[in-house]
Order: structure tokens, then sequence, then C-alpha cells
């Protein structure tokens, strides 16, 4: 699938640039592959929803995951990993189907094919009208080396079934990009934005009567390969079980 349906995202923006009304975060995970010749498009449709923003209420903030069982097939994605491959399949798990490349997971809760710009815009803006917890994610004073960084989460309210809210600490790359020698997509030149270079839990956040649910000061050892210009630093809240995403926020790292 192309683009044949992609223009509409301006006119969604624009019908809706008159409403000023303050933007809940969104986190839109796309599961895709250097070595899939479906997943050019989706990465595209990724670039654009960042660049854009063109959901009313919604801060859209991306992580894009390179999954590894493609890397038998002929090219091996330099940004691959198997953890991201098993973060796709505690999604996938819950809906009893198997993975699959390019794959849109909005908010850890809807799932559908990854180049669909229609199913994208609908599944996000329904999103952003879900309550969302209060987290604040600043960067301290760090060093050359590593990222400093203060979370605090908000109230939240008794998860059901005893499941639990955890927090992760995401690190993306933006700019990423490659020549791709073989393979389905031999030929092309690929680019991405908000690659998952890193991604941790740092603890969780417990039920609250109007205080902080969590804190804390986590430090982020920055790889040497990264370039520091181009990364972004998110913090989100993730039930355990059900996999909903209850609030994130993003920021800069500073270069």
């Amino acid at each position: 699938m192309r683009f044949a349906c992609f223009g509409s995202l301006a006119a969604w923006r624009n019908a809706r640039a008159a409403d000023e009304s303050p933007r809940k975060p969104v986190i839109v995970e796309l599961f895709t592959s250097e070595g899939c010749s479906s997943c050019p498009p989706a990465d595209v449709l990724l670039q654009k929803l960042v660049a854009q923003q063109p959901v009313r209420g919604a801060e859209i903030i991306a992580l894009e995951e390179h999954v590894d069982y493609w890397n038998h097939d002929g090219w091996v994605d330099p940004y691959s990993s198997p953890e991201w491959t098993e973060r796709q399949q505690n999604y996938v798990s819950l809906i009893k189907k198997d993975p699959y490349t390019p794959e849109l997971v909005v908010d850890g809760q809807t799932q559908f094919v990854g180049n669909s710009p229609k199913d994208a815009l609908l599944a996000i803006e329904d999103a952003a009208r879900a309550a969302k917890a209060e987290i604040s994610l600043r960067e301290a004073d760090g060093e050359e080396k590593n990222a400093r960084f203060e979370v605090s989460v908000g109230k939240l309210a008794q998860p059901e079934g005893g499941d639990a809210a955890e927090v992760w600490l995401a690190v993306t790359e933006d700019g990423l990009h490659s020549s791709v020698g073989s393979g389905e997509n031999a030929g092309q030149q690929l680019n991405h934005v908000a690659t998952l270079r890193w991604l941790h839990k740092i603890g969780v956040a417990q039920p609250s009567g109007g205080l902080a649910s969590f804190t804390a000061k986590p430090v982020v050892k920055l790889n040497s390969h990264w370039n520091r210009s181009n990364l972004r630093a998110t913090v989100f809240v993730q039930n355990r079980k059900g996999r909903q995403i209850l609030g994130a926020a993003s920021v800069k790292i500073k270069s």
C-alpha cells in the first residue's frame, strides 16, 4: 500500500487548526524492518505524523522499533533488536496473532497494519480523548557521555485485575538512514525517524491520593555511535498486563 489517501493529512490538519486545546501525548509505535518491502511506506507515514502533528488534541510521540525476524532474508537491519521483537510479541499475544511488519500500535491498545494513514489518524484521535496521567520529564545537568533526568508521575488510579503501572524510559534517534544492499529493499535509500536505541523499565508507579505516584532520577549512558544532537528521551507509563499506555512525556536531549 502506498499513500493514495495520505494527502488527506493536510486537510485533516487544516480542518482542526482553529482548535487550540492542549494536546495530550499519544505513543505511536511502529514495528518495522529494512528487510521488509512493505515497510518503507510505513516509515514515511510515521515521519509525516511526527512532522505534521495532524490530529487535533494529540501530541504524537513516535517509537520506531526495528524487529530482527527479517534479518535472515538477505539484509541484516542495523537498527534491529530481539528486544523490540519481544516487545511486539507481547502486544500480538493479546490478540492471539503472529507478529508482522509493518505494524502500528497506538497507546498500547490499537494494533493495525502500519502503512494505513486512515487507521493511524482514527486511532490517534481516539487515543487523544482518553484521560492521561500527568508526567514530568526534565533533563538535569549531565555529562558528555551521560544524560540525567528527573521523572515524576502524577496521580494514578488503582489498576484493574492486579495489573501494575510500569514506568519506562526510552531513547530514540532521528536522522538515521541506510543504503540497502540486498534483500527485498535492495537499492533503496531508507530514512528513519525516532528509531528506538534504548528502552528500560525504571520502576513501577503506585496508586496515589493526589501525590506523585512515582519519582526517579535515572541516568542513561549514551552510546558513542549515537548522534547526541538527534536524540530524544521519552518516558511513559504502561500497564504490564493490559499494555495500555496511561501517559507519556518527551524531551530533546541536550547536545
